[in-house]
C-alpha cells in the first residue's frame, strides 16, 4: 500500500494525515470516529478504496494522534468541523487530483460531522455517513438504557469539573471512550466495548489513546448534525446497522430520509460490523457508491460538454 505521510494547516496548528495517491482523479477524504486515530479508524477502507484507484486523505484532528493541538483529547466539535473544511481544501491541491471529484468517508460521530459538513459544502461530489450519530439526544438514551445511573451522574460531574478546571488551566480529565455498565466512561454500550476488537484486532497502534476529555464527551449530549440532512445536497450514502447500539440505526435512516439525494443501506449487526463481519458487502456498497457519483457521473458530464462543444 503506497502512502505517505502529509501535514495540513488547521487552526492555528496543523493535522497529520496519510496521503494515498490515486489513479482515476478522484479523491475520499477520511477521519476516524470521535477521538479515534486516523490509523486504526481507516486503514481497512481506505486500503481498499485505494486499491480501486481513489486518492485517499485519512487525517488526525487536531489533538489527536500525529496531529498538533493542545491540551490533548479536547476535542471541541467546532475544531472538528473546521479541521475538515481545512482537509477539503488541501485534498483539492494534491496532485492528480481533480477538485470536482472530492468525496467524504466518516463513521460514528464523525459520520454526523461529514453530514453538517456537506450542508456547507455542497460542491462536495459524494459523502458516505458510516453507522453516524446524527444526534446526541438519541445516543444518550442509547447509553443510558445500558449505563448505571450512578455511574451517569458520577460521569457527568467529571464533565463539569473538567469544564471549570479548564478555566484556570488545570489538565484535562481524561475518561475511557468505552467501558463496561458502572464504570465512569463516554459509552458503556456492548456493541461499544467491540471497539478495540474491531479497529485495532493486533493491537498494533500504540499512539491510539482511548480516552477523551470528559467536558468533551458531555457536550455531545446536544450535538445534533442530523437536523442539517435537509441542507444537503451532494449524493449521500447513509450506513446503518440493525443491531446498533452505540448509534442507533432509527435516527439515521429518519434523518437520510429528509436528504433530497440520499441513499439508505440496513445491514445486520453491531456498530462496528462494518469493520468485521460484514465488510466486503459494506466495501461493495461504498465503493459501488463512489465510482457512480466520483468517476461515471464525471465521465457523463465531460462527454456532455464534448458535445455541446461540437
Amino acid at each position: 500500500m503506497e502512502r505517505e505521510q502529509v501535514r495540513f494547516v488547521s487552526g492555528d496548528t496543523e493535522c497529520a494525515a496519510w496521503h494515498y495517491p490515486g489513479t482515476n482523479g478522484a479523491c475520499v477524504i477520511m477521519a476516524g470516529g470521535f477521538a479515534v486515530t486516523k490509523e486504526p479508524a481507516t486503514d481497512l477502507f481506505a486500503k481498499r478504496f485505494h486499491d480501486a484507484g481513489f486518492s485517499v486523505l485519512a487525517f488526525d484532528y487536531r489533538g489527536v494522534g500525529k496531529s498538533g493541538g493542545q491540551p490533548r483529547l479536547v476535542l471541541p466539535v467546532k475544531n472538528q468541523l473546521a479541521d475538515w473544511e481545512a482537509a477539503i481544501a488541501f485534498a483539492a491541491t494534491l496532485p492528480g487530483v481533480d477538485p470536482a471529484r472530492l468525496g467524504l468517508w466518516a463513521f460514528s460521530l464523525s459520520g454526523g460531522h461529514v453530514i453538517r459538513v456537506a450542508a456547507r459544502n455542497p460542491q462536495l461530489a459524494a459523502v458516505i455517513a458510516q453507522t453516524p450519530n446524527v444526534g446526541g439526544p438519541a445516543a444518550m438514551r442509547s447509553t443510558a438504557a445500558h449505563q448505571k445511573p450512578l455511574a451517569m451522574l458520577r460521569f457527568t460531574g467529571r464533565g463539569i469539573a473538567d469544564a471549570i478546571g479548564s478555566l484556570v488551566g488545570r489538565r484535562p480529565l481524561l475518561v475511557p471512550l468505552a467501558d463496561k455498565p458502572g464504570t465512569v466512561a463516554m459509552l458503556a454500550t456492548p456493541d461499544a466495548l467491540d471497539g478495540p476488537r474491531a479497529l485495532d484486532p493486533d493491537n498494533k497502534h500504540s499512539n491510539w489513546q482511548q480516552e477523551v476529555a470528559a467536558r468533551s464527551a458531555l457536550r455531545l449530549v446536544f450535538y445534533q448534525p442530523g437536523r442539517d440532512t435537509s441542507r444537503v445536497r451532494s449524493p449521500l450514502l447513509v450506513l446503518t446497522c440493525d443491531q446498533d447500539q452505540t448509534a442507533p440505526p432509527g435516527p439515521a435512516i429518519h434523518a437520510a430520509r429528509r436528504a433530497p439525494r440520499a441513499e439508505l443501506v440496513s445491514l445486520p449487526g453491531r456498530h462496528y460490523a462494518p469493520f468485521t463481519e460484514m465488510h466486503e458487502r459494506a466495501v461493495d456498497v461504498q465503493l459501488s457508491f463512489l465510482r457512480r457519483h466520483l468517476l461515471d457521473h464525471a465521465r457523463a458530464e465531460s462527454s456532455n460538454a464534448a458535445a455541446d462543444s461540437a
